[in-house]
């Protein structure tokens, strides 16, 4: 039962959920989480910056203790809890959150590790030098407008009268109910220049802007990498920036020990927790999540930041540099989100629109101080004009006053009798007598002059917008000279994204292929240099039905070309096909590459550059040769690429790289080779659908085993008088072999190369001079390049390569096993002669593949090359 004075008022619960819901939601966005746009504070630092003002605590007076501080914003202005209030004190006087502090802290005020600051009764602070010149100057001259503060017995400013534009020298982070902020701060010297350039040029847009503030300007220094996404954040108001530390390497003298190389990190990204950096890194390390890293000391001190990571000796320092910013904040993301209030709306802003914001906020904060400095020049002149009529009939005022029986009498009487105003009456009976000398008389007279200038001037700004602006200019220029600092942040062209080639070193591996399609990826110095004719070493672990069919060298970061015998392309890095051991079997081909059952890779070219004035050189089972742009193979899609058109039964066999001003050297199983150019005449340029052309006339029961490419630099060493022929070529193959290995070695007269290797499948080789095979037209039957070291024992060719003297080869069996030797100590013979056993074959085993290992240039490429 209800009394007569309580009323129960029906409500639709929804509504009044949405409604309270909305204005707590607002009372967030406005009263605490969101920047105004025009001096870039929340109410909080607001507050905090004006109490300190009132406490008169100036950057050329003593620091006072941060409590009182505290104490003077909770009891007149901000209703919340101390810590709040601390809190934002503090980071207003972090040098490495703020990119210009507004309060200079005396103690502890906590670290970039994150440590706390010291409590509010140990700490002192004062205001900066620019804090006073550029927020809180002209506050007593009505520029901004005062509110009640929450319980009337104050008042406090709505908005600071900035001079700069606060918000973006500084930036604002902070979460309402609905959405979030986070500007990046910006060099002070940067902004003034933009801001100057709007004035001058209204019509200039945001990338035009970007040539006077090309991006932010991070306490802490570091690196942006690209501009593209400052460029978003710039157009839009959101971007994702990426932050990178800064990082040498540099080399460490020990002690009794040998050097070591180390990554020193000078400086790390915006917000980044020192601390937790170095945490993180011992944490992954212990983990084997990073490898290479044996050391991690802090060596930070007051002279600057210095975090020391001790290398491994077998370690490549910028893979591992690389590894640190892929998975640890020493490269973070800024997300720019450019959300500020704008006449109590929170609205998202273009680095133009936050300029504009400004300069208007600026125009009518200048236009208002204009309107008070001319109110008050009027009310002294006012005043001024007053004394100097009593001064023009001073003898009978004088007499008036003496006469009067008080002062009100005495006020009206001349109120009635000279046509004062009140003010003017007061003025002249407050006068002191000193006033009336001729020389006080003459000041007065001064005085009024001057005013009556200024206040013509100061309608004349009123009058003119130009004028305003140019006051701003000459505001924002004094305080640019003044307190500007050079930028800290690095801004680089190169874009963050790290590719996982990045991650990984660019050795030398090997890669195996077997007939069943098993492949495996392993370093080269898994395999050390063996005597000639040893038997090597097991380098894969085969069925018995299975045997190594393709072996190439290359580097980690190459991209690998898979050739189809249907003329398809696929492409790996080489990275991504697995490592193995010597014993693994290595992985099966159709779960890296999407090959059909029916199909077969027939060759494997490794390209480190797929350049424009370099070609691949394919060669056909059934002899057919062509050249194709290696360019054109520089995207292949992940289901592969048509790179030959084939004849019905042919077969892709072999891919080679080439230059128009090479050569091509073809080899036969019957032990026949033939050598001719590359250029356009014998060879030219076809697209990928096509065919090609003959290569060389085959007798019976031939086949082509292979060829190879002689750079143009080899031509050179050709022997143009080369007179063989054909019925000499017969002769020599109906010639009683010699069994001496030895016999028909040629003089090297210090030769170093190239050669022609060749290698039959019964383990024999030797090294003829290019010389000795002459360029021919394409289409021959070429000249003989070995004689067989024993008919009944079926040898045959297995392959032919061009090497020079240091080069290494590695050769691999049917059986898996896998000898590695250098190419000097093989003999150098003749083509007629039948070479020296290269490696010792146990019973029905035979050389299925070689690959040349070029010599160790002592700079093989880290990861960024």
């Amino acid at each position: 039962m209800t009394t007569s004075q309580e009323r129960i008022i029906p409500t639709d619960l929804r509504n009044e959920m949405s409604r309270s819901y909305l204005e707590y939601a607002m009372s967030v966005i406005v009263g605490r989480a969101l920047p105004d746009a025009r001096d870039g504070l929340k109410p909080v630092h607001r507050r905090i910056l004006y109490a300190m003002h009132e406490l008169g605590l100036a950057h050329d007076r003593p620091f006072r203790k941060c409590a009182r501080v505290v104490g003077e914003v909770l009891g007149k202005y901000h209703p919340h809890g101390d810590t709040a209030v601390y809190d934002a004190l503090v980071r207003m006087a972090q040098d490495f959150s703020m990119r210009s502090p507004l309060i200079e802290g005396h103690g502890n005020f906590g670290s970039v590790d994150n440590d706390p600051p010291a409590a509010m009764r140990y700490t002192e602070c004062r205001l900066q030098s620019l804090t006073s010149a550029a927020l809180l100057q002209d506050i007593e001259s009505e520029t901004v407008d005062f509110s009640d503060n929450f319980d009337g017995s104050q008042q406090e400013p709505t908005v600071l009268p900035a001079r700069i534009p606060q918000l973006l020298l500084n930036g604002s982070s902070g979460i309402a109910v609905g959405m979030a902020t986070n500007i990046p701060p910006h060099n002070l010297g940067e902004l003034i220049n933009g801001l100057i350039a709007l004035v001058e040029n209204p019509e200039i847009t945001d990338l035009q802007l970007m040539q006077y503030i090309p991006g932010p300007d991070f306490p802490t220094g570091g690196q942006i990498l690209g501009t593209g996404a400052i460029k978003e954040a710039y157009t839009t108001g959101r971007g994702s920036i990426t932050m990178r530390g800064v990082a040498s390497i540099e080399t460490i003298e020990q002690r009794g020990r040998p050097d070591r190389e180390a990554i020193i990190i000078t400086e790390l990204p915006y917000q980044t927790n020192k601390a937790a950096l170095i945490e993180k890194i011992a944490e992954m390390v212990n983990e084997k999540r990073i490898e290479g890293i044996a050391d991690i000391r802090d060596e930070s001190d007051r002279d600057g930041m210095r975090i020391v990571i001790e290398l491994k000796r077998d370690a490549y320092p910028r893979v591992v540099l690389n590894n640190l910013y892929k998975q640890t904040p020493l490269q973070a993301n800024f997300g720019a989100n450019m959300l500020a209030l704008v006449n109590g709306e929170p609205q998202v802003l273009t680095l133009k629109q936050f300029l504009n914001v400004f300069l208007e906020f600026r125009f009518e904060a200048i236009t208002r101080r204009t309107r008070y400095e001319l109110r008050k020049a009027e009310e002294r002149d006012h005043i001024l004009q007053g004394l100097l009529i009593a001064l023009s009939h001073l003898d009978a005022i004088i007499n008036l006053i003496r006469r009067a029986p008080d002062a009100p009498t005495a006020k009206g009487e001349l109120i009635t009798g000279y046509g004062l105003s009140e003010p003017q009456a007061d003025a002249i009976l407050q006068m002191q007598l000193r006033r009336l000398t001729a020389l006080e008389a003459d000041k007065i007279r001064s005085e009024h002059e001057d005013l009556q200038a200024q206040i013509t001037d100061l309608l004349d700004i009123l009058a003119r917008r130009e004028r305003v602006l140019a006051i701003i200019i000459t505001e924002v220029t004094q305080l640019r000279d003044i307190h500007t600092t050079p930028r800290r942040t690095v801004i680089s062209l190169a874009e963050g994204d790290i590719d996982d080639q990045d991650l990984i070193a660019n050795e030398k591996a090997i890669i195996l292929l077997t007939e069943q399609g098993y492949i495996k990826r392993m370093p080269v110095n898994t395999f050390e240099a063996q005597s000639r004719a040893t038997r090597g070493k097991a380098a894969a672990k085969v069925k018995d039905d299975d045997t190594v069919e393709h072996f190439l060298t290359c580097c980690d970061h190459d991209s690998v070309l898979f050739f189809s015998d249907r003329g398809v392309v696929y492409c790996l890095k080489a990275y991504q096909i697995p490592l193995g051991s010597r014993t693994s079997r290595g992985t099966p081909i159709v779960q890296m590459l999407p090959i059909p059952k029916e199909e077969k890779i027939t060759s494997i070219v490794p390209v480190s550059e797929f350049s424009s004035d370099e070609y691949l050189v394919m060669l056909t089972k059934g002899g057919n040769i062509k050249k194709t742009e290696l360019a054109a193979f520089s995207h292949i899609r992940a289901n592969g690429l048509i790179a030959i058109s084939l004849e019905e039964g042919d077969q892709l066999r072999w891919v080679r790289r080439a230059r128009v001003e090479d050569s091509v050297i073809v080899g036969s199983r019957r032990g026949m080779a033939i050598h001719f150019r590359c250029d356009h005449e014998q060879l030219r340029p076809l697209g990928r659908a096509t065919r090609g052309v003959k290569s060389m006339k085959l007798r019976d029961q031939d086949e082509l085993v292979g060829m190879d490419i002689l750079p143009a630099a080899i031509l050179d060493t050709l022997n143009s008088e080369n007179t063989d022929t054909e019925a000499e070529i017969e002769e020599v193959e109906t010639e009683e072999i010699d069994t001496n290995e030895e016999s028909q070695e040629v003089p090297t007269n210090g030769s170093t190369g190239p050669w022609v290797l060749v290698i039959t499948i019964g383990g024999y080789g030797k090294r003829v001079p290019v010389a000795q095979f002459r360029l021919q037209k394409r289409a021959g039957q070429g000249l003989m390049a070995t004689k067989f070291k024993n008919r009944k024992t079926k040898d045959q060719l297995a392959t032919l390569h061009i090497v020079n003297n240091d080069d290494e080869i590695m050769m691999v069996t049917n059986r898996g096993i896998i000898i590695r030797q250098a190419v000097n100590a093989i003999s150098i013979q003749s083509r007629s002669a039948t070479g020296v056993r290269v490696q010792r074959l146990d019973g029905d085993d035979a050389i299925t593949g070689v690959a040349i290992v070029p010599p160790d240039s002592g700079d093989v490429e880290e990861a960024e090359n």
